[in-house]
């Protein structure tokens, strides 16, 4: 430990769940206990000086654009601490990468902010949660850490790269081609990589500008597949939507009826990125692509992407 402080912040999750049985690890109700009652549990951060806030308390499978705001903003007020060496944010697994991305995105921190989660509820008879929080305290407090990252089953991953490959065992985080920040051992981080670059982030009013903000930028996400059309995204375009991401097959290929419907719209004004579905590798683009790629982004994180670029263009 550094002798700083690390803040721990909670929005619930599996990490937080509880079951009737102790042998149930499907079974159970996510966001049932309490970020101090958690850390409680853990005995090996008793001596730890920490500060713990209540953030959320949500199934991360319903997380939102609203407690992203509150949650970016209440990182930016302890990153601005003195006495604060990091961030460890408790968080459920399902929309874990989204989160990690949109802080990077909007906060680029010098400081290190580490998401952690578990995949089997505080009630387990062998629940993961206690010594993923041991690793991430571990990695918050680390010298030189930085940017945000995601620590789970002794991995640190960077938000940029992270996603979850697997439904249930422990280690369900991979960081594909580009592989793993490094790696947690005995409370001690080994570094395969640099860590993420820091950068200035977003001012505190577009931070305050996107919690108070009635109406976000309207993107959503369709997928090219055999037989595919273009009539989900006629539908979004009559709606009115701002923006699309289309999951598309091996390096951004589209079925020829949705790509003639995603011109359309992109003829329309609606701003399109090519993503592809397969879980590892990037749309790699060609001078002579008429929908843009998104590059190494996951649909999901092409999706903030766009959302954060058409909220800045339209502030």
């Amino acid at each position: 430990m550094t002798g700083k402080k690390i803040v721990i912040l909670g929005t619930g999750g599996t990490i937080a769940g509880t079951a009737s049985a102790a042998q149930d690890n499907i079974g159970y109700t996510a966001a049932q206990v309490g970020i101090n009652e958690l850390l409680g549990s853990i005995a090996a951060l008793e001596k730890l000086p920490l500060v713990a806030e209540q953030v959320a308390q949500i199934d991360s499978k319903d997380m939102g654009l609203d407690t992203w705001g509150r949650l970016a903003l209440r990182c930016r007020h302890w990153l601005a601490q003195a006495d604060v060496a990091g961030i460890v944010i408790t968080h459920g697994t399902d929309t874990l990468e989204e989160t990690a991305f949109f802080l990077q995105s909007v906060l680029a921190p010098a400081k290190p902010v580490v998401l952690t989660c578990a995949m089997r509820p505080a009630t387990a008879v062998t629940p993961d949660g206690p010594q993923n929080v041991l690793d991430a305290v571990a990695v918050a407090s680390a010298a030189g850490a930085r940017g945000v990252v995601v620590v789970c089953a002794g991995t640190i991953h960077a938000a940029a790269d992270v996603a979850k490959q697997h439904t249930y065992r422990l280690n369900a985080f991979s960081s594909g081609d580009a592989g793993p920040v490094g790696y947690v051992e005995e409370g001690q981080p080994r570094l395969s990589r640099n860590w993420p670059e820091a950068g200035p982030g977003l001012p505190v009013r577009t931070l305050q500008a996107m919690t108070t903000a009635t109406q976000w930028p309207r993107v959503e996400i369709v997928m090219s597949h055999a037989g595919a059309n273009g009539r989900v995204v006629e539908a979004l375009l009559a709606q009115g939507v701002d923006g699309l991401v289309v999951a598309a097959t091996g390096n951004g290929t589209l079925h020829h009826e949705l790509e003639a419907a995603l011109v359309k719209a992109q003829g329309a004004g609606v701003k399109v990125l090519r993503a592809t579905r397969c879980a590892q590798g990037r749309v790699i683009a060609r001078p002579d692509d008429t929908l843009a790629s998104a590059g190494a982004l996951s649909p999901v994180k092409a999706r903030i992407a766009l959302m954060l670029e058409l909220f800045a263009a339209a502030a």
